[in-house]
């Protein structure tokens, strides 16, 4: 159960409104309840309401008249930056799940706090991608052994 999403029903419509510490996200396919919850909350409290929703706690979202599109593209992008793997290979499956990872006994010591972080930014990412879920997760279990030889295979996810 989620408490932070409330739902208001009204005949046939409904208005989901999500909040997350001072941000508020409401949507409705009636433009009514749209309206009428914006005139609510901007009474009530000092706020502003912001334009259709285009990126929200590090997702991107596209509306189209076919759907709503959810992506982390630019999320994506400063992993590649802050964790410096532009150089690496890119594939276009993930991991076969009797993918063996061995330690790399020749291996250098990784520093296990930017580990982690690339580890749990990873994680994040699986958010919208659910197909490097378990190669993300088959990783982690060698967080601990946390050395090159693991890094060079986070390389070519």
């Amino acid at each position: 159960m989620d408490t932070t999403l409330f739902i208001k029903e009204s005949n046939d419509h409904f208005l989901l409104v999500q909040v997350y510490v001072d941000d508020i996200v409401s949507g409705s396919a009636n433009i009514t309840l749209c309206e009428d919850f914006g005139k609510l909350i901007t009474n009530e409290f000092d706020m502003s309401m912001m334009r259709e929703l285009t990126f929200f706690l590090g997702l991107q979202i596209k509306q189209t008249p076919t759907g709503i599109f959810v992506h982390q593209g630019k999320y994506a992008k400063e992993l590649v930056k802050k964790f410096d793997l532009k150089n690496s290979k890119p594939m276009s499956t993930p991991m076969h799940p009797n993918t063996k990872i061995d330690k790399d006994e020749n291996g250098k010591d990784v520093d296990e706090n930017w580990y982690r972080g690339m580890i749990g930014s990873l994680m994040y990412l699986t958010s919208t991608r659910p197909d490097i879920v378990q190669s993300i997760l088959r990783v982690i279990v060698w967080l601990e052994e946390a050395l090159w030889g693991c890094v060079v295979f986070l390389d070519n996810l």
